[in-house]
């Protein structure tokens, strides 16, 4: 196991013990109680897994898998990393929750250490949350209260077509997706969605009207796309000349996903606001607002917004613990450059049309609509992955997998891809 992913293994955790009683459940007598007592929301579960190591994790059945979904992107050092989790122990045991009455060193320290990672200018804050569902709700609140232009009320906020913000109300209304969307109208009024990646439209979309402006800067739930060269700078122009937020939603594709502690550090720009969550924690749930200066960091004032998990001592412990290991691991250059193989490697598979992605958020696209089956198959082969699309296989794999392991995939893929292919 290489240094990237040490981790600590644990045959029979106490809380499994707790959950399963005397004897040993297979994973059919799993499944059968999750459908007895579960709600149908996310259909039924591939599988029931039970422990984890590193970039593996292992079934109720003691099947092993090469994880290479990471949780959707969440976790960032694999299962049971030992300095996370002896982290997350040790703050639990001193100092569990205070509630928003109060604060804690864990807390402060975090706020700091990420407006530091991503540049923020003075008199930048933090608010944080427990989902990136949960940032986002938040970031359209402050949306909101950018209600005054000089021709009167901004009303409206613009997202793009195949946008994934989120599933609750403020958030879905942010999303495209008219499946998401149908069952649970009307949507909280104003939002627009424009064409993805188109620059004439997003410039003849922003004026004094609009109050902020959403965007990806790689769109993971619509296939792994990412927005074209020019057009987040775009973005920073239309809006600041309109007085409009630019909100950047790096849930996803924050946190060393691609290589960068965010996807959009590179485009010259510096952005209103940025949501995270996912990989912040590395596994534990958290998630942030960080707004860039004092004009927007002040929109959101005492008792607009709240929760009373958001920035908890044992949360804001995990996601130091995630960046500490992260930062010292030098696990950034590694992503960049596992994530440059696996693509190279990618594009040379009979049957893949296209590859798209940076670090280790990797879309590919397929010569057929073949891509649940090939979900399928690849668990049957020993393999997490996840297909967004009906042509499209996303990997959003631990930032410490290895060449090695990719090379495990890759291998098999072929043969996964055949029999998806017969499957059909």
């Amino acid at each position: 196991m290489s240094n990237l992913e040490q981790s600590a293994v644990v045959e029979q955790s106490p809380a499994r013990e707790l959950a399963e009683g005397p004897g040993h459940a297979t994973g059919a007598d799993w499944l059968a109680r999750y459908s007895s007592s579960l709600m149908g929301v996310f259909g039924t579960p591939q599988r029931v897994l039970v422990r984890g190591a590193g970039c593996l994790v292992w079934d109720a059945d003691g099947k092993e898998y090469l994880d290479l979904l990471g949780g959707i992107a969440v976790n960032a050092l694999g299962h049971a990393h030992p300095f996370v989790t002896s982290v997350i122990a040790s703050q639990l045991a001193t100092l569990g929750h205070v509630s928003n009455f109060f604060t804690s060193p864990t807390q402060i320290a975090l706020a700091e250490k990420l407006l530091a990672l991503s540049k923020a200018p003075a008199g930048s804050k933090v608010f944080f949350t427990n989902s990136g569902t949960e940032a986002n709700e938040a970031a359209f609140k402050l949306a909101r209260r950018n209600s005054d232009g000089p021709g009167g009320a901004r009303t409206r906020i613009i997202a793009l077509e195949g946008a994934f913000h989120g599933r609750t109300m403020g958030a879905l209304a942010l999303t495209a997706k008219e499946a998401y969307r149908a069952p649970f109208e009307p949507m909280p009024g104003g939002v627009e969605h424009i064409p993805f990646g188109d620059i004439e439209a997003l410039r003849n979309a922003v004026d004094h009207t609009v109050a902020a402006v959403f965007l990806e800067p790689i769109q993971g739930e619509a296939g792994v796309r990412p927005l074209p060269a020019g057009y987040l700078k775009a973005a920073r122009e239309v809006t600041s000349a309109a007085g409009a937020l630019l909100i950047l939603d790096e849930v996803q594709t924050g946190i060393g996903r691609t290589g960068k502690w965010l996807a959009s550090e590179d485009a010259g720009i510096v952005p209103d606001a940025v949501t995270l969550a996912k990989g912040l924690g590395g596994g534990f749930p958290i998630g942030a607002l960080v707004t860039f200066g004092p004009e927007t960091s002040s929109l959101l004032t005492a008792g607009q917004h709240g929760t009373t998990f958001g920035g908890n001592p044992v949360a804001t412990a995990a996601a130091l613990a995630t960046l500490h290991a992260l930062e010292n691991q030098h696990v950034l250059e590694s992503v960049r450059a596992v994530g440059q193989y696996i693509r190279s490697a990618l594009a040379a598979v009979d049957g893949v049309t296209e590859v798209r992605g940076e670090g280790l958020l990797i879309g590919f696209d397929l010569d057929a609509d073949v891509a649940p089956a090939v979900v399928t198959a690849g668990l049957d082969a020993g393999f997490i992955i996840n297909s967004p699309g009906p042509r499209t296989i996303r990997l959003a794999p631990p930032l410490i997998l290895t060449e090695e392991q990719a090379d495990r995939f890759l291998a098999a893929l072929p043969a996964i891809l055949q029999t998806a292919k017969e499957a059909q």
